[in-house]
């Protein structure tokens, strides 16, 4: 992803660092503000990532891709939140190319993958619901983790080519007090169709599909239950319409969070747009990694047992990771 301001033409005459206009108060509480939010999207998703990996319960096809897009969330977290809250802070990229490089890198490493999970996040639902039968027998635990590394791999290649093609890891810092990543015209296009709007389209197309098959399954159950009497088939049918729910209010809030971004990438040569609000731009698309964990933590009961167990310690008794969650 182009997280970097590509439509400026002269970004140094454009951008110099502005003298500090806000109160040491104000100061400092926009700096606990940023080190509590950076703190809640390290550990919630660190928590995801303990639970999936370590209670074997939880080692399934689907969860595999929801501890991918952990680890995407956690190094977002970890890596790309800091910087990019304290250079909306500051007004003023502090750091050195060092830094500058990692941060743009690791920016489109990240949030590439984490779009392409979601798409898979997408499929994975489909092909369980629409083929349940062929999906237990075709899809495994090292199946999965294979397409995701293969997810990761294509993620890390394209970043890598577009800084490449882009040369800019020879020119980084354009100017003093600015890490910023001036692309070609063509690569912005290339970005919007290959990260937004190819997964986009998968993902709406095929979470409509899951809606209406989810649909088809009720009617079908309830017209069953009312013949034979029985409600064993529709309690069987509500972790798979739950799982569905849950994760389409997780793309939700994902395409809600990365939608400025793009309608800014689209319009942003008509439209002049300046830094302060591209840097809240930038953080809202981050913003999503601090929020699906909280989706966890509120629409799944196994992920809140899994945080009572891991917070209380009880992770490290022997043959902990036999514990039913589900």
């Amino acid at each position: 992803m182009n997280f970097t301001d590509f439509n400026q033409t002269d970004p140094c005459l454009y951008f110099h660092c502005p003298e500090r206009s806000v109160s040491t108060a104000v100061y400092v509480i926009l700096y606990i503000f940023a080190a509590a939010v950076v703190l809640l999207t390290v550990s919630g998703n660190l928590l995801v990532i303990i639970s999936v990996c370590h209670f074997k319960q939880l080692h399934t096809p689907t969860n595999m891709l929801i501890l991918s897009l952990a680890m995407s969330d956690f190094l977002i977290g970890a890596f790309v939140f800091p910087l990019a809250l304290i250079s909306m802070i500051e007004s003023c990229w502090i750091f050195n190319r060092v830094f500058c490089i990692c941060f743009t890198l690791t920016a489109y490493i990240v949030a590439s993958t984490s779009i392409l999970d979601i798409a898979l996040i997408a499929v994975d639902r489909y092909f369980s619901l629409s083929k349940p039968f062929l999906y237990t027998r075709a899809v495994s635990v090292s199946i999965m983790c294979f397409v995701v590394l293969c997810n990761w791999c294509l993620s890390f290649s394209y970043s890598l080519a577009v800084h490449y093609f882009n040369r800019n890891f020879d020119h980084v810092v354009m100017c003093p007090g600015r890490c910023f990543f001036v692309a070609d015209e063509v690569w912005p296009l290339l970005d919007l169709l290959f990260v937004f709007v190819f997964p986009l389209s998968i993902i709406i197309i095929l979470y409509i599909q899951v809606f209406v098959i989810a649909k088809k399954h009720a009617t079908a159950i309830r017209d069953l239950n009312i013949q034979t009497g029985t409600s064993k088939n529709e309690i069987s049918m509500k972790p798979e319409r739950k799982a569905a729910k849950v994760l389409g209010i997780v793309v939700s809030v994902f395409l809600v969070c990365l939608l400025p971004y793009f309608m800014y990438s689209l319009s942003g040569r008509v439209i002049e747009v300046g830094v302060g609000l591209f840097q809240m731009i930038l953080v809202l698309v981050h913003l999503n990694s601090t929020i699906n964990p909280i989706i966890y933590a509120l629409f799944y009961p196994w992920f809140r047992r899994c945080v009572k167990l891991v917070l209380t310690l009880q992770i490290l008794k022997t043959h902990s990771s036999l514990i039913k969650v589900l």
